[in-house]
């Protein structure tokens, strides 16, 4: 049957249709929404102009009698002059450098997104877009690139251009991206106070009234302090109902925001600008160096050294908590890890600048301190506090290898004192555990913080302002946890091993439980705590695909051109992009601390069976020899793949073979004659498992100087690893997989309950579709 369609139908159909997206876009981090937001300044601003200017009579006319012509001449002839007047007071500027390259390109998603930046522009005339545009010009007869600054404003129905300004080059060579593009367009704004908000931010018509109160902070002088140059203002997180970790980051932020910054404006006298809805006042700061540093790498978080700035120049930063502007955080844990990724780097990168410093230095002894744990020094903190459970752990590791546990633990005082030590224990236990409960991020915040620390090379991280209620791959989640929790966590795990083994003989084991507990569960959160949190994570169908997708992921080869996420070889050359242009210094502590791996070689050759308790050094020169016949061997085996895998398939699995078979034969011959055990070797996986990967990591940090071939080797070595490392962490993951519960659990913890109930629907839906599928 045809059903005949008019135009008018079409049209309310299109109209609909744009209602959905508004609605849609009034829900979520979009620039739809911050505009609309920002606007509700104008409205509020525009009827207090009216309220001020009209007299009662007009004002209260709606409940009077009068005549309704000379009311509604009234009535225009004040709006009309409030508008002029919100006009001269009020403007809004977004800042998008790429609507130039959006407005051009003959894509789908930019056409898509041009179009709807000038439907916003359409929708409120006051909008105004400053842009980067870029053309090709002929300059003393030869063709050249120039770079303008483009403001622009919404016409009947295309943008019409307002001021255009030539740049001396491209923003983004000079400095970091977000910086620029507030630099760039901060020339067009021509008030004395300027608001600077993200895009992912909100407001709301009740609080847009309070912008007067707040404009009148900039000039009410306080006992001993100066004029304020940054006002400060509290933020509502509109994202925590989305899920358990939106939650917690709306709490971190309120803590943060409200709590926490009331006592760093006063009385610590140490706030900051920590990002947005600060409200700065723009003569002080343009004629200062602006409201952004955008030097690159070094102004990583360009935000807070505005605020650096306008101290160190004789600024009184505020903080005021009666108006208050939405915002919406990361509500995935793959964003939460690159925002704490980026905010780990860009305090790295403060730590060495010269405006901590100064600040160090000009400051007094208590508002140091306070600048110090409020800023850099907490970073630091989280380092240290990582770098102690190493230390602890590896000293216990001497203490059990070297035998003076043992010695000291079986001392007749200490025994006849065992139980007033395993109550001290308990009591220390049960305190660690409460500082490990929060420290799934601490992993995150360490490593970046370090590795900055060590190499430099810190790089804006985009987290993306979705709502995560999708299944990330376990290739996706290998690549951004591999170093910052996997590595450390199996190496923690191996730590506590060996020291479980070699003391258990002579050490209580309520002992070992009390102090090693807190340990334990800090392995197990940087283990599993990026799957606990990554939705539909315990469904076997979604195991089985991400098995697959990283299989392939690990076997496809890198080169120029291809991405990270389409190949392991492509994601580890990135990933030792710091050791590029690291200092010799730095490489130097590099190989320095990838040699703590040889202690557990070294410790636990000595233990051996096969060693007859010899503590002759070549013992520990066979166990060398031993390491290098089986990188040998494997080398051999990557060698006769490359030539023997495709054409001669034949020799390649002879090859194999005879490998195979002088594995038996030297197996058997250590076994028989020289009295190797089962348990030998699994310790001697143990001791040489570590051992290859600090062959890696001196590898990785000496490639400038290596031949071609050896790093080849290290690299097959390297993913030979990865494999390793991916299936024991997937293995728990695929196990646990098998319990439908598992998934119905994890889902009820991920997310709030209109979420869950949606998704359990959706997946109902699904099975009876295809139920029905199958019955037809």
């Amino acid at each position: 049957m045809n059903i005949k369609r008019d135009e008018s139908y079409e049209e309310r159909l299109k109209d609909e249709m744009d209602g959905v997206r508004k609605w849609v876009s009034y829900r979520g981090q979009t620039l739809s929404r911050t505009v609309r937001g920002m606007m509700y300044y104008r409205d509020a601003l525009e009827l207090q102009c009216f309220l001020d200017m009209a007299d009662d009579k007009v004002i209260f006319a709606g409940n009077r009698p009068m005549n309704p012509v000379q009311q509604y001449q009234d009535e225009k002839a004040y709006d009309t002059k409030a508008q002029a007047i919100t006009d001269m007071k009020y403007t809004y500027v977004v800042s998008c450098q790429v609507y130039g390259m959006q407005k051009k390109s003959s894509e789908a998603r930019d056409k898509s997104c041009y179009q709807n930046i000038l439907n916003l522009m359409r929708m409120y005339p006051q909008l105004r877009v400053a842009y980067i545009d870029e053309r090709e010009e002929t300059v003393n007869g030869k063709s050249e690139k120039l770079y303008y600054s483009v403001l622009v404003k919404g016409g009947d129905k295309l943008d019409e251009e307002i001021y255009r300004i030539k740049l001396p080059g491209k923003p983004n060579d000079i400095g970091e991206g977000k910086p620029e593009n507030q630099n760039h367009a901060i020339i067009f704004y021509s008030r004395e106070a300027l608001q600077t908000i993200d895009m992912n931010q909100d407001n709301y018509l009740e609080e847009a009234f309070k912008i007067r109160n707040v404009l009148g902070e900039f000039l009410e002088y306080r006992h001993r302090q100066h004029l304020p140059t940054i006002v400060g203002l509290r933020e509502h997180i509109f994202t925590g109902s989305v899920s358990s970790l939106a939650w917690f980051m709306s709490n971190q932020e309120t803590s943060f925001v409200t709590i926490g910054q009331r006592i760093l404006a006063n009385p610590l006298k140490v706030r900051f600008h920590y990002g947005h809805p600060d409200v700065f006042d723009r003569i002080f700061h343009l004629t200062r160096g602006g409201v952004s540093k955008a030097s690159k790498t070094i102004n990583l978080s360009e935000d807070i050294f505005s605020g650096f700035n306008s101290t160190l120049r004789g600024g009184n930063v505020v903080h005021k908590e009666y108006m208050q502007v939405g915002k919406g955080r990361d509500v995935g844990m793959n964003q939460i890890s690159l925002f704490e990724a980026k905010v780990a780097n860009g305090n790295a990168e403060q730590t060495f600048s010269r405006d901590v410093y100064r600040l160090g230095r000009r400051f007094d002894f208590f508002r140091m301190l306070s600048f110090y744990f409020t800023t850099v020094g907490f970073y630091f903190s989280s380092m240290v506090t990582v770098l102690t459970v190493y230390v602890f752990l590896y000293g216990r590791l001497y203490l059990v290898m070297s035998g003076l546990e043992k010695s000291i633990l079986e001392n007749p005082t200490i025994v006849q004192n065992i139980k007033p030590l395993e109550s001290a224990l308990a009591s220390q236990s049960v305190f660690q555990l409460g500082l490990l409960l929060v420290l799934p991020m601490l992993g995150t915040k360490a490593h970046y913080y370090g590795r900055t620390i060590l190499h430099g090379g810190a790089k804006y991280r985009a987290t993306g302002r979705g709502f995560v209620v999708f299944h990330a791959k376990f290739a996706e989640n290998y690549r951004m946890y591999s170093r910052s929790h996997f590595v450390k966590g199996l190496e923690l795990m191996m730590l506590l091993v060996v020291y479980k083994v070699y003391g258990q003989t002579y050490r209580s084991s309520n002992v070992y439980l009390f102090v090693t507990f807190s340990m334990w569960f800090l392995v197990a959160s940087w283990l599993f705590a990026p799957f606990i949190f990554n939705p539909s994570a315990f469904e076997w169908e979604k195991t089985v695909n991400d098995w697959t997708d990283w299989k392939t992921w690990m076997g496809n080869r890198g080169g120029i051109g291809i991405a990270e996420d389409r190949s392991w070889e492509s994601w580890w050359e990135n990933e030792q992009g710091h050791l590029k242009y690291t200092s010799f210094r730095g490489r130097v502590l590099e190989i320095i601390l990838a040699l703590r791996f040889l202690i557990y070689q070294y410790g636990i050759v000595y233990h051996l069976d096969i060693s007859h308790h010899s503590r002759s050094i070549l013992v520990y020169a066979l166990s060398w020899l031993v390491m290098l016949t089986v990188l040998l061997v494997l080398k051999m085996v990557s060698m006769g793949r490359r030539k023997f895998g495709t054409d001669f398939q034949l020799m390649f699995r002879i090859l194999k073979g005879l490998l195979f078979l002088g594995f038996v034969s030297v197996m058997t011959v250590l076994f028989v004659v020289c009295g190797l055990t089962i348990t030998d070797v699994f310790a001697s996986i143990l001791g040489f498992m570590p051992t290859g990967w600090s062959i890696i990591l001196i590898g990785q940090t000496l490639r400038p100087i290596m031949k071609l071939g050896v790093w080849d080797s290290i690299k097959e070595l390297g993913r030979a690893y990865e494999y390793i490392m991916g299936i024991i962490i997937l293995m728990p993951v695929a196990v646990l997989s098998w319990f439908p519960f598992v998934s119905e659990f994890q889902t009820r913890l991920l997310f709030n309950q209109a979420f869950s109930r949606g998704l359990q629907i959706s997946r109902i839906l699904a099975g009876r579709k295809d139920s029905n599928a199958i019955g037809s």
